[in-house]
């Protein structure tokens, strides 16, 4: 089965910087796939050349056998969906407006949204758990409220792949456990493809179907998360000593960190 997104032989960075280095990845449609590794990795790097944040170096990518640098770029935005670390939105709008900029792709030069593109961000709004905050305010919500409609944005854009950078970073547990169930739902059940950044690895290893782990800028490994979560492998990566075994209720690796100091 061929890529839904093929990433081949990639580099890019910032300034003369090549932060990612020569990377080659598929994405296969239906995938869950988490994308770990310490700080400075090279992690959102890659998600903000995938996405087209960031102009490629060296390398191509692929989506369904298109190269995406020469893809429409709102076509591409119908197809691919980001969601960044920056929640920030420069401007105090309502969150019913800002999850309506997610239909933007979908319409023509200075049209507005139709009945059927707000009945879209409704929907996306209540699987988000933010009806309730439809009339507020982007800037009256608290960081984990606010990252919830960034998301339903995102997903009113009704992507085939879901592009994620930490998205739990700014959520308690309850929303995390909520917000991750929720994309594994669409994965399953929408096959709407998804590709997240996580610093948890137990989140990692409870919800991807792949992992890729990243170490200076290159792949270190990648696989199912029996392969990946090994504390070989955590060992040489994050340079900390962990114990790996299996969760109790769903048999995924699960990690426990050895304090230095006794």
């Amino acid at each position: 089965m061929s890529a839904l997104l093929e990433i081949n032989n990639l580099s890019g960075g910032y300034y003369k910087e090549d932060v990612i280095k020569g990377v080659s990845l598929d994405v296969r449609g239906g995938d869950f796939l988490v994308i770990i590794g310490p700080n400075g990795s090279g992690k959102t790097t890659l998600l903000r050349l995938a996405t087209r944040v960031l102009p490629l170096r060296k390398g191509d990518i692929f989506y369904k056998d298109e190269n995406i640098s020469a893809m429409d770029l709102k076509e591409f935005c119908r197809r691919v969906a980001f969601v960044s670390q920056d929640i920030s939105t420069g401007f105090s709008f309502t969150v019913m407006e800002l999850v309506l900029m997610g239909r933007i792709p979908h319409l023509k030069r200075l049209q507005f949204e139709s009945k059927r593109d707000i009945e879209i961000a409704t929907e996306k709004l209540s699987l988000t758990d933010c009806l309730s905050l439809k009339d507020k305010r982007i800037d009256e919500l608290s960081a984990g409220e606010r990252q919830r409609v960034i998301i339903a944005r995102a997903l009113a854009q009704e992507p085939e792949l879901l592009f994620l950078d930490e998205p739990t970073s700014h959520l308690d547990i309850g929303h995390q456990i909520q917000t991750l169930d929720l994309l594994k739902r669409l994965n399953l059940r929408n096959n709407l493809t998804i590709v997240m950044i996580l610093h948890d690895l137990n989140l990692a290893g409870a919800y991807a179907n792949r992992i890729a782990l990243f170490d200076k800028g290159v792949i270190f490994k990648e696989g199912i998360p029996e392969d990946v979560l090994t504390y070989q492998n955590i060992e040489a990566v994050y340079k900390t000593i962990v114990l790996v075994d299996k969760n109790p209720v769903t048999g995924k690796p699960n990690l426990l960190l050895v304090p230095g100091e006794k």
